[in-house]
């Protein structure tokens, strides 16, 4: 992939999270992801790509835009890159909705078919950072893998942060980390920030574990591999109309264990704004005059480059033609 696509990408991102951090903590999930959406779709339309969205909203029938297959970006010739996209244009509508910690604009992108194609369905996960990669094993136990990161850190085990989505299914979970005496950060939402944060320097998080959504794990994994950090996960059906679309959708092994380079391979990019602010990426600033500052990140598997990036935009300036 042409690195400076990653620039173009950065773009969509920062249009998807000015447009949806309007409606932070005003209560109303769904018009701020409305607005993610909206604008993110027609930020794609100036990337020369032949795109093809394989993690977003939902089926066809149920998203009218960004919906997995729809095809995206500009092809305006037969030699178009073929990417494949991931993508959430607002990781943490609740987030968002009441103004709170870690709310994300997010798009993952690989060569074509190098994502994993996953049903919107649960997917227990495990992500830790570069140290201890290769060192986690999402068949062990919790307090084992506990261990593993932190004799692979370097770290007492009292010294370890573990992030875990706050659900009553996690009600065991949790008891048995803090029965090891590991620290643990209980978050509301956002699960791709959580991973992320398990592999980002000075984060404060050193291993995520749970169960999340299955989308949201394979934009994990991609980042995962731009950071180096590791990444497994193992899908986990609702029901059997789950696992029929998983079927169909090409996964034949239902309790099979993917790891990191079954979710994402080949050469990635992750890229990512901030909406609210988070342990990763400040959120949106609504400035004076119509204008707005931006916070992003871009990553590339391939280099292993990680860019910050501040933007100022002037929201008021139509833009020439």
């Amino acid at each position: 992939m042409d690195r400076n696509l990653a620039l173009e990408f950065v773009r969509v991102t920062e249009a998807a999270a000015i447009a949806c951090a309007r409606w932070m903590g005003r209560g109303d999930e769904k018009s701020a992801d409305a607005a993610a959406v909206d604008a993110m779709r027609k930020a794609f339309d100036i990337i020369r790509m032949d795109g093809t969205v394989v993690i977003g909203e939902g089926e066809r029938d149920e998203a009218p835009m960004l919906y997995i297959g729809e095809k995206v970006g500009h092809k305006s010739d037969d030699d178009a890159p073929a990417l494949d996209i991931a993508l959430d244009p607002l990781e943490g509508t609740t987030i968002c909705a009441t103004g709170g910690v870690g709310a994300i604009s997010v798009i993952a992108v690989a060569e074509r078919g190098k994502f994993l194609h996953a049903p919107d369905t649960y997917m227990d996960k495990i992500a830790c950072g570069p140290a201890a990669r290769g060192r986690i094993d999402i068949d062990k136990t919790p307090t084992e893998n506990i261990h593993a990161v932190a004799e692979a850190l370097h770290k007492p085990v009292g010294d370890l942060t573990v992030v875990i989505l706050n659900r009553p299914r996690h009600a065991d979970l949790i008891a048995e980390v803090r029965k090891t005496g590991a620290r643990i950060n209980l978050i509301d939402d956002g699960d791709v920030s959580a991973a992320v944060a398990a592999a980002w320097p000075e984060s404060g998080v050193d291993l995520l574990i749970g169960i999340g959504g299955a989308p949201e794990g394979v934009i994990s994994a991609a980042a995962m591999q731009c950071l180096g950090g590791d990444f497994q996960g193992r899908l986990k059906f609702r029901n059997e109309e789950e696992k029929a679309r998983a079927k169909k959708m090409g996964i034949t092994n239902l309790d099979k264990k993917f790891t990191i380079d079954e979710l994402a391979s080949g050469s990635v990019m992750f890229i990512a704004t901030g909406v609210t602010d988070g342990a990763l990426l400040k959120g949106i600033r609504m400035l004076p005059d119509g204008k707005a500052k931006s916070h992003s990140v871009v990553m590339r598997s391939q280099t292993g480059t990680i860019r910050t990036i501040e933007a100022f935009h002037d929201l008021a300036r139509k833009p020439k033609k």
